[in-house]
C-alpha cells in the first residue's frame, strides 16, 4: 500500500469497557498493521473478486484510502446486538457491518468505506483462554477475519466458502507473525 492509502481507522468502546483493554488489545497500531496486512494480501490475490467490491473501478480500490470502524463492547451490549443483527440471543466474539456502498457512491467519496467491526472482549478473552491461546493472537485473528467479511467473504455459505475464508486467515497471519489458529493448542 502506498502511503497515500493509509487506512483510517475509528477506534471507539463501550464506555463499561475498561480503557486499559483498549490500550492493550485494540491500538491504532495494532489495527493498522493488521488492516494493511489484510488488505496487501488481498491486493496480491489478482485471481481473487472481492464479493462487496467488485463493481469498483481497480483504480479506485488501490488508490483510495480505505475506512474501517473499530468498536469494542461487553457481552451485554455484544449479545444485543447479536440478537438484533443475527437473531442470535449470545455475545459473539466479532460482528461485522459491511458498508455496502454503491460503486458510484464509493467513487464520490474521499475514502473507501469498508465497514464496521464490533467486538465483544468478553468472549474474545474467554474463547482464548478456552483455545490455549493469547488473547492479543486470538484479538489479531478476529480482526483478519472480521475484515474478511467486510470485503464480502462469508464462511457460512459453505465448505468451500469456509475453505477458501480460512486459508485467506492462515495466510495473513502467517504474515502477522501468527501460527494457524484452526490447529488445536
Amino acid at each position: 500500500m502506498t502511503s497515500a492509502a493509509i487506512p483510517l481507522i475509528d477506534i471507539s468502546a463501550s464506555e463499561l469497557v475498561d480503557t486499559q483493554i483498549i490500550e492493550q488489545f485494540y491500538t491504532p497500531q495494532l489495527l493498522q498493521k493488521v488492516l494493511t496486512t489484510t488488505l496487501d494480501f488481498m491486493q496480491a490475490q489478482s485471481d481473487i473478486v472481492l464479493p462487496y467490491f467488485s463493481e469498483v473501478e481497480p483504480s479506485v480500490w488501490q488508490h483510495k484510502p480505505k475506512q474501517l470502524g473499530v468498536y469494542i463492547t461487553d457481552a451485554v451490549e455484544g449479545r444485543a446486538l447479536n440478537l438484533e443483527a443475527r437473531d442470535k440471543d449470545y455475545a459473539t466474539n466479532i460482528l461485522s457491518y459491511p458498508s455496502e456502498l454503491p460503486a458510484f457512491i464509493i467513487e464520490q467519496m474521499p475514502e473507501l468505506a469498508l465497514g464496521e467491526l464490533i467486538v465483544c472482549h468478553d468472549v474474545v478473552k474467554q474463547q482464548a483462554a478456552e483455545q490455549h491461546k493469547t488473547v492479543a493472537e486470538h484479538v489479531t485473528h478476529l480482526l483478519v477475519h472480521g475484515i474478511l467479511h467486510l470485503l464480502g467473504f462469508d464462511h457460512e455459505l459453505g465448505q468451500a466458502q469456509q475453505d477458501e475464508m480460512e486459508g485467506f486467515e492462515i495466510a495473513i497471519l502467517e504474515q502477522l507473525g501468527i501460527g494457524n489458529p484452526y490447529l488445536a493448542r
